[in-house]
């Protein structure tokens, strides 16, 4: 058993896996983030009730240590037509239900969501949440089939959403911007509309991100204002075969036909 990361020469585990396939893991995963956002008085959350964890189209990143002990931090990415809509439709459909139309426009072509990504303190400066997670979330995208992906960012979170080709989406809120996920704290809403080619991309993200699908299953040391993480990518996602991107269209354009008559509790945001 690992005592804990070695802060001179840290070495992780980044793998991807499907919510339903590793209920042990995602309870890690829901430990590690409820304890990040208590720290900063978020206690209300779209993913509170970590239904996710049961979501057929949630997919799952996970860091952690090398004997899966310990998780160190983690996001997923969750496909409109899962058993529930996206976190983003159910944190911003009371302040403006235009959101459902928006992402039922690019779910006909298959659509997602970057969402619930946290980092523990431990890994806090190596580019974990910042980079890393986001990157292998764009890259791991185009195993799952989808053509865009939407993210609710928080201020500081914009410039690494953009850096991998999102662009602020103005259509709803308050040009893009809503209280999330409390009163005191601004998120926008993000897309990237073109995940296979990423056109908007910068140079060094898109090939981060290329050399990751081009490799699902490499060692690498990244680094990061001069410090360094070796990360043992793990992006192949199991038993994929099993998963029916068509399926999850049809199970989303009931949501979107079911939105017109259901209201979110705007309590739960």
């Amino acid at each position: 058993m690992m005592e804990g990361l070695n802060k001179e020469k840290p070495e992780v585990r980044l793998r991807v896996f499907r919510a339903i396939n590793e209920p042990e893991a995602c309870e890690l995963f829901i430990e590690g983030h409820t304890h990040v956002l208590t720290s900063i008085g978020v206690t209300k959350v779209t993913s509170s009730k970590n239904e996710w964890a049961k979501n057929p189209a949630a997919f799952v990143m996970i860091v952690e240590s090398l004997d899966g002990k310990k998780v160190y931090g983690g996001a997923r990415v969750q496909v409109a037509g899962g058993s529930e809509p996206l976190p983003i439709e159910q944190a911003t459909c009371a302040i403006d239900s235009g959101v459902f139309n928006l992402v039922w426009r690019f779910a006909q072509q298959g659509t997602g969501e970057v969402c619930g990504l946290w980092n523990s303190r431990e890994i806090a400066g190596y580019g974990i949440g910042s980079i890393f997670l986001v990157r292998t979330a764009i890259a791991i995208s185009s195993q799952i089939g989808v053509q865009s992906l939407f993210a609710l960012c928080a201020p500081y979170t914009i410039p690494a959403a953009e850096a991998v080709g999102m662009e602020k989406e103005k259509s709803i809120g308050n040009d893009g911007t809503f209280y999330y996920p409390k009163l005191d704290l601004i998120a926008t809403v993000m897309l990237l509309k073109d995940v296979p080619v990423l056109s908007k991309a910068n140079a060094e993200d898109k090939n981060a991100i290329m050399r990751i699908r081009e490799n699902l299953n490499i060692t690498r040391v990244e680094a990061l204002r001069r410090k360094e993480i070796t990360i043992h990518y793990e992006t192949q996602i199991p038993c994929l075969e099993q998963w029916d991107l068509n399926a999850a269209i049809l199970q989303a354009e009931g949501l979107f036909l079911k939105s017109k008559v259901t209201q979110y509790d705007p309590e739960v945001i």
